[in-house]
């Protein structure tokens, strides 16, 4: 799956920059997306919070309710890997502008981003996104997908560990449903989540009607039309700019990009 595109050193810093990451290390080898735990952080903290106001809230005021240093440092540790908690990496700003307008949304806008920043979730997101609604998961799948991009790296043991925490997020984000049985249910997608999918796949290097048919847009479990209805309702929340002429569609989110970024 085509998740991210670059042809130079250029490109790839700015990816980079942006907030991406890509590799054979991923947070999933020890936890999961952290859902709860995200909403507790940016829960407690104020909507413009710096770096260190999240680092502060997770370990000296122990927002979430960790019994040892060692244990709320490690907390730090695995969200900032998931999700950056610094608003000077773009990808974290526009999600946390997004996460605070819309609650429905905080589910996908959590998983789109841990898909941009673990390369390890996203290896797993190809045996969930071709299920069928009511299907079981077979792990064996996700184990295979997993196996395919890290080679031999990981032993047996450490691949089981990251397929039981992927199956586990993809629970959190709502594309699974069940316990010791995982069955494949439908998302309901926002024009919120339809944003940030849309943003991740042009800041990806993807431009005009192809964004509806991007990985990240496939997160959202919806066709290309009704992400086009999405985003139409989006540009009248004031999200993006969208124009449509001739067949031809052209997407701009400077209105989530500062000046530098839009460059």
């Amino acid at each position: 799956m085509d998740w991210i595109r670059f042809t130079n050193k250029a490109e790839e810093a700015l990816l980079r920059d942006s907030g991406y990451r890509w590799g054979q290390k991923g947070t999933h080898t020890s936890r999961t997306i952290m859902l709860k735990e995200l909403r507790a952080v940016l829960g407690v903290c104020r909507p413009d919070a710096r770096r260190e106001d999240y680092l502060s809230a997770i370990r000296e005021d122990n927002c979430l309710s960790k019994r040892t240093m060692a244990t709320r440092q490690l907390s730090s540790q695995r969200l900032s890997e998931l999700y950056a908690l610094d608003p000077d990496v773009p990808l974290f700003r526009v999600m946390r502008l997004l996460w605070y307008t819309d609650q429905d949304s905080q589910a996908l806008l959590a998983i789109l981003l841990a898909l941009a920043r673990d390369p390890l979730l996203r290896a797993t997101a190809k045996p969930i996104l071709v299920m069928r609604p009511g299907e079981e998961l077979a792990r064996q799948r996700m184990t295979d997908a997993l196996s395919q991009e890290v080679g031999s790296r990981f032993n047996k043991s450490i691949l089981d560990k990251v397929v039981r925490n992927a199956a586990s997020s993809w629970t959190q984000s709502g594309h699974l449903n069940g316990r010791g049985r995982k069955i494949r249910q439908t998302v309901t997608p926002t024009s919120t989540a339809t944003t940030f999918a849309l943003l991740l796949g042009f800041l990806g290097g993807t431009r005009g009607a192809s964004l509806f048919e991007t990985p990240w847009a496939q997160v959202l479990d919806a066709s290309s039309s009704q992400l086009m209805d999405l985003a139409i309702d989006a540009k009248r929340l004031g999200f993006l700019d969208m124009n449509q002429s001739g067949g031809v569609i052209d997407l701009n989110f400077s209105r989530l990009l500062i000046r530098e970024e839009r460059r």
